[in-house]
């Protein structure tokens, strides 16, 4: 039987790397804290780097995943989904609350399957929370977020938001 050409033995060894590093990528994005979550414009804003700092290394019982990407924390396998650097949002009629003197806005056009989107109001820049809310108390989260969050100055407040 002939042996396979020293041209073969090198592309099939570039192939099977090739492949071999294609499956350790995706492992790592399959694994990665931050799956599907986009920065957001302005991460980058100092604001953002100083609500980073306040970040507790649990909430409601998930942990603080280390992303590695400004403007972003995860609490959990997704369970909370913080963040920070996009635009306010404009005036708008959507349910909005109170909690601790940060006003937040219910997104309900971004929310469902069992996700409960939010972002601050007011506040430049804002700051947007996704919950799984199967897996999350949301008002223990939110009192929490919301103190880390209050830094951040209070342009405008909801006409008629309810909490306190």
């Amino acid at each position: 039987m002939a042996r396979p050409s020293r041209r073969l033995r090198l592309g099939l060894g570039f192939t099977v790397a090739a492949v071999v590093l294609t499956g350790v990528i995706v492992a790592h994005e399959l694994g990665s804290p931050t799956r599907g979550v986009e920065q957001a414009p302005h991460a980058d804003a100092p604001a953002c780097a100083d609500i980073a700092e306040g970040y507790p290394a649990a909430l409601d019982g998930h942990e603080l995943a280390d992303t590695g990407v400004p403007g972003v924390a995860v609490w959990g396998d997704q369970s909370v989904v913080l963040r920070c650097g996009l635009e306010p949002p404009a005036p708008t009629t959507d349910l909005c609350v109170t909690v601790d003197s940060v006003d937040w806005v219910y997104r309900q056009d971004e929310s469902g399957d069992g996700r409960k989107v939010i972002i601050t109001y007011g506040r430049d820049p804002a700051v947007e929370v996704a919950f799984d809310a199967q897996d999350t108390a949301v008002d223990r989260a939110l009192v929490e977020l919301s103190r880390i969050v209050r830094p951040i100055r209070q342009r405008n407040h909801c006409v008629d938001s309810t909490g306190g």
